[in-house]
């Protein structure tokens, strides 16, 4: 099969198009005929070497969600036949012709979205869910504050919960993002380059702060998160792209009795991914099919232009989703 590795760590050009045996898979797992694959920010740390992959998933094919149809299924799988349309959060590999994947970790692809769209959906859908509802525990009549609103992440968080009924507001880095993100539900998108996120959240909450953060900056935003968080706040980590190390005012903490938590999803096992899908299909699979939620896609590459996807990726320029398309 075609699959794009990565030859050595370092730059996209590490990104080479090879011919790679078929994955195997187990009796838990089905085959897929990869139609599209989405592009992720922890593919770029692992094509840098900086986000290896688990000791049992290949170790030099990236991607962490696929879009496409069942080809083989294992023995003991009961939750889908040769045939039918999925897409899939896996732990590597997804940038291949063919994906092995769990079957709990699948979902049916909507009939009104096509294999480029729902190959945009897992990764980002599945870390919004775990993160926001499951750790961060947003309640119904609650608020939320998303940074980097613009991309896969942000996308996907201010469609859901602004879809089911919460108040969003998003820091991205210019007036373009803004207007886009405000398009997609957001109440109000702040440019953190010309303003001061702390301060606005102050005035548009009246002091109260908001309730929960989901934050993939870290680093020297994490004194204005604290300041921002409403008593019994909780702020959710799921990247540190200004650093690990961060100055926290733990008599703040103490205070308005926070909560800060985080987590990485890919080294978790098929069952707590699989009650993610059950969450997502029940609650939000709906909306997609209504038309309530929409995949947003920024750009669609070919397998041969994988290393001008992650440059694309690396400038934050983008919003929306990247797609690598197989077919």
């Amino acid at each position: 099969m075609k699959a794009i590795i990565i030859t050595q760590p370092g730059k996209p050009s590490v990104l080479q198009i090879a011919e790679r045996p078929k994955p195997t898979y187990g009796a838990n797992e089905v085959l897929i005929k990869v139609a599209a694959a989405g592009v992720n920010r922890p593919d770029v740390l692992q094509r840098e070497g900086k986000y290896p992959p688990p000791a049992d998933v290949v170790q030099d094919i990236p991607g962490l969600e696929v879009a496409g149809t069942v080809v083989e299924v294992g023995a003991a799988v009961t939750r889908w036949k040769i045939g039918d349309k999925v897409c899939a959060l896996v732990s590597g590999g997804g940038y291949a012709a063919y994906c092995s994947a769990h079957e709990l970790q699948c979902l049916p692809v909507p009939e009104n979205l096509s294999f480029t769209e729902a190959a945009s959906l897992p990764e980002t859908f599945f870390t919004v869910w775990s993160n926001v509802f499951d750790r961060g525990n947003l309640k119904d009549g609650e608020t939320l504050l998303v940074h980097g609103g613009s991309g896969g992440i942000g996308v996907a968080a201010i469609q859901i919960a602004s879809a089911l009924g919460h108040t969003v507001y998003t820091t991205v880095g210019s007036d373009e993002k803004c207007h886009s993100c405000e398009a997609l539900g957001a109440a109000r998108a702040i440019n953190y380059k010309t303003e001061n996120f702390k301060e606005v959240i102050e005035q548009l909450t009246n002091g109260k702060g908001v309730d929960v953060i989901l934050d993939m900056i870290g680093g020297d935003y994490t004194p204005a998160n604290i300041q921002s968080l409403a008593i019994e706040g909780r702020l959710v980590m799921i990247n540190t792209m200004n650093g690990n190390n961060a100055q926290v005012d733990l008599g703040r903490v103490m205070v308005k009795r926070l909560t800060i938590t985080g987590s990485t999803l890919r080294a978790r096992d098929a069952e707590f991914k699989g009650r993610i899908a059950q969450n997502l299909l029940k609650s939000i699979w709906p909306l997609l099919a209504s038309g309530a939620i929409k995949p947003v896609i920024y750009k669609i590459f070919k397998p041969e232009e994988a290393a001008q996807a992650h440059e694309l990726m690396e400038s934050s320029s983008h919003i929306g989703k990247i797609v690598l398309s197989f077919e």
